[in-house]
């Protein structure tokens, strides 16, 4: 174990992970100095299958912008919350974006022409999509390690806000990441602290060789 970090360091990294929490609230402190260069390095420094780096950023900085970002959002909360009846008035009452308060919004996309990439693709396409997770969760610690909350909002029609930054055709927006100073993280993820989910127990989710035949599945959270 030659390679081992120092154990100050090991415990750094698990409660950056643990502690980590998606933030729908901000104050109006400014971020440190130099903090979105430092998270975009984060994110730029992500693994990516076959090293083709599907994700694309675009910091919004202009108020005109991401006021139309907000009222995308907007018109999607009220269309999801249109589908699901049984907790309509319940979910309408959740704070599911930080756009209002946040200091800085950044728009994750992923690149057009990733089709020509084969290298670990070929029978999982989706791994496009599984590289700019793991980009956005670099940018996610590594915000979490310098006390900033961050968000990640997917209430978007992709093709509108698509449209609305001038993406090229065949690049895909797959989130709107708000990252501001907060009053403080809450102990556990919010929807678990309003009753809207539970984190399943361990061993609903590692199994040993083979895939349980009794193995429950998740129960919807709507």
């Amino acid at each position: 174990m030659d390679h081992r970090f120092s154990q100050e360091k090991i415990e750094g990294v698990y409660q950056a992970i643990y502690e980590r929490r998606d933030i729908r609230e901000f104050t109006q402190e400014k971020l440190p100095e130099g903090l979105m260069d430092r998270l975009f390095h984060a994110a730029h420094f992500a693994p990516s299958v076959g090293y083709m780096q599907p994700w694309r950023m675009i910091h919004i900085k202009s108020p005109e912008i991401r006021q139309q970002v907000a009222d995308l959002v907007e018109a999607e909360r009220q269309s999801t919350a249109s589908q699901l009846p049984s907790r309509q008035q319940e979910f309408l009452k959740l704070k599911i974006e930080g756009l209002a308060s946040c200091q800085e919004v950044v728009v994750i996309a992923l690149m057009q022409g990733r089709e020509a990439h084969i290298f670990g693709r070929r029978t999982m396409p989706e791994m496009d999509l599984a590289s700019a997770a793991c980009a956005i969760q670099n940018m996610w610690l590594a915000a979490r390690a310098e006390g900033a909350g961050l968000g990640w909002v997917s209430f978007f029609e992709p093709e509108k806000l698509a449209k609305l930054l001038k993406m090229p055709e065949g690049a895909t927006p797959i989130a709107i990441l708000c990252i501001g100073s907060v009053a403080q993280f809450p102990e556990k993820p919010l929807l678990d602290i309003l009753g809207w989910g539970k984190r399943l127990p361990m061993e609903q989710v590692v199994f040993t060789d083979l895939w349980p035949e009794d193995a429950p599945s998740t129960p919807p959270a709507y």
